[in-house]
């Protein structure tokens, strides 16, 4: 053994090894938290998750954590993710006196065993607070990309610039202050009271600023100039070691009960022939934006896996909004599901394309695969990544316009059979050899995973 290893040896002794980790209860934000709770127990950390009763993860497909439910005082009609924004802050002003009971039960009792720190979505911007009054070290995680976050924690800057509130009539205009943006891709959130995207996005932007360290599910290779940007503004310790799900065997952390006729309906298709479309587990949209999705997929003429998850049409079940005549025009060229495995899907060799709302998650796992993007953003984070997709990393295609079905057709068309198409898949090919290179030893993730576990062994 040698005197580095005799070191770590000697800190975990005197440490212990235990992390306490708080998810935010949606989707996006609980699956890169599970995943990093995974990666930290093989590690050889243990693990305690802190949760709220809405959207709890289900226990029985993580027996080696331990769970600590706590109330989030929310009403049936409080528990609504059609304000994102609401929820956020009513979560934050509901948990704080649960989440303070819990944590100082949970501290004094470990004490011949302390927890080393917490690791909390960066959305819990009321910990900070509670861990300071119990002298415990807060890591945040965010699961958002580098260039979406830097995005947000410039909007008090862009607003005193004038680019905010948006005018329709300079969306196409560059934000010159973070290149390569236009208007229309700054990151606001819809919510009821405007004024609270600033408030919120602020108080979340301050308390990562205090925080002892960040945690990002990126790699070094897709965000190199900004996570040196971010070296510059948030000078405290960071650790990008994604994609997170590469880490492990896809493993579900699914909310929502995933149909597994995705994958036989996908083994009767040609290789590369399927365009996969998903638009996450918050986006909304009305009936004419619907049908125009619907109309673009058949007169693609291309086959499709469509999610259409309960609830993606505002006010209604599952399927009624579907247009007069379309299933009869698509036939079994189209499959439609209430949920799918995506990792699966996406590994699946019928894939070809991934029409996707852009949210952080399913980008990486696109990347991951290889498979080719379009692009439809709803909001937030959204807006950032699919222009970076486009503009940047030039690995898929945004829809400029909006759901319009001609544009639908052409772009899927674009993407799926033309030779644009086979050049995006070629770079993305790239980058996934990229990602692939950066899990190993030696690579960028791997070294950075060392250095947040021995970081936290140091605290």
């Amino acid at each position: 053994m040698n005197s580095q290893e005799k070191m770590k040896t000697l800190m975990q002794q005197k440490k212990g090894r235990r992390l306490l980790l708080f998810p935010l209860p949606l989707q996006g934000h609980i699956t890169p938290m599970l995943q990093l709770a995974n990666i930290l127990h093989s590690k050889g950390f243990s693990i305690t998750i802190i949760h709220t009763h809405f959207n709890s993860p289900n226990q029985f497909n993580y027996p080696q954590f331990t769970f600590e439910p706590i109330s989030d005082g929310l009403s049936e009609n409080d528990a609504s993710t059609i304000d994102v924004l609401a929820l956020i802050s009513l979560l934050n002003s509901n948990c704080v006196e649960p989440f303070r009971d819990c944590l100082a039960r949970l501290l004094s009792e470990v004490a011949e065993e302390p927890f080393a720190c917490l690791i909390t979505d960066a959305v819990w911007y009321f910990t900070q607070a509670v861990v300071d009054s119990l002298k415990l070290p807060r890591i945040v995680i965010h699961t958002t990309s580098v260039c979406s976050f830097l995005a947000f924690a410039a909007l008090p800057l862009l607003r005193e610039k004038g680019y905010l509130p948006k005018q329709d009539s300079e969306f196409e205009a560059p934000v010159l202050e973070l290149p390569p943006l236009k208007v229309k891709d700054i990151p606001i959130i819809k919510t009821r009271n405007p004024e609270d995207v600033y408030k919120v996005t602020g108080r979340i932007i301050r308390e990562t600023k205090s925080a002892s360290g960040l945690i990002w599910n990126s790699f070094r290779e897709l965000e190199q100039p900004e996570l040196a940007k971010l070296a510059q503004e948030f000078p405290i310790p960071s650790f990008s070691f994604g994609p997170f799900h590469k880490h492990f065997p896809a493993s579900s952390s699914s909310l929502q009960e995933q149909d597994q006729s995705s994958i036989s309906w996908l083994n009767s298709q040609a290789p590369k022939a399927v365009i996969y479309v998903s638009f996450g587990s918050v986006a909304t949209m009305d009936e004419t934006g619907f049908s125009e999705v619907a109309w673009g997929l058949a007169n693609s003429m291309q086959p499709f896996l469509w999610v259409v998850r309960p609830g993606l049409v505002s006010g209604s079940e599952w399927l009624e909004p579907l247009p007069n005549g379309f299933l009869e025009t698509v036939g079994g060229r189209g499959h439609i599901v209430k949920w799918s495995p995506q990792q699966k899907v996406l590994a699946h060799p019928a894939i070809g394309g991934f029409w996707t709302h852009s949210g952080w998650n399913p980008t990486l796992e696109s990347i991951c695969e290889g498979v080719p993007m379009i692009c439809s953003p709803d909001f937030g984070d959204q807006m950032v990544n699919s222009r970076y997709v486009n503009d940047v990393w030039k690995v898929g295609l945004k829809l400029e316009k909006g759901l319009k079905r001609g544009e639908i057709e052409r772009t899927i068309r674009r993407v799926m059979v033309e030779k644009e198409g086979e050049e995006i898949r070629q770079r993305m090919m790239g980058l996934k050899e990229e990602v692939n290179l950066c899990l190993k030893k030696g690579g960028s993730s791997y070294q950075s995973l060392e250095g947040l576990t021995d970081y936290i062994l140091s605290l």
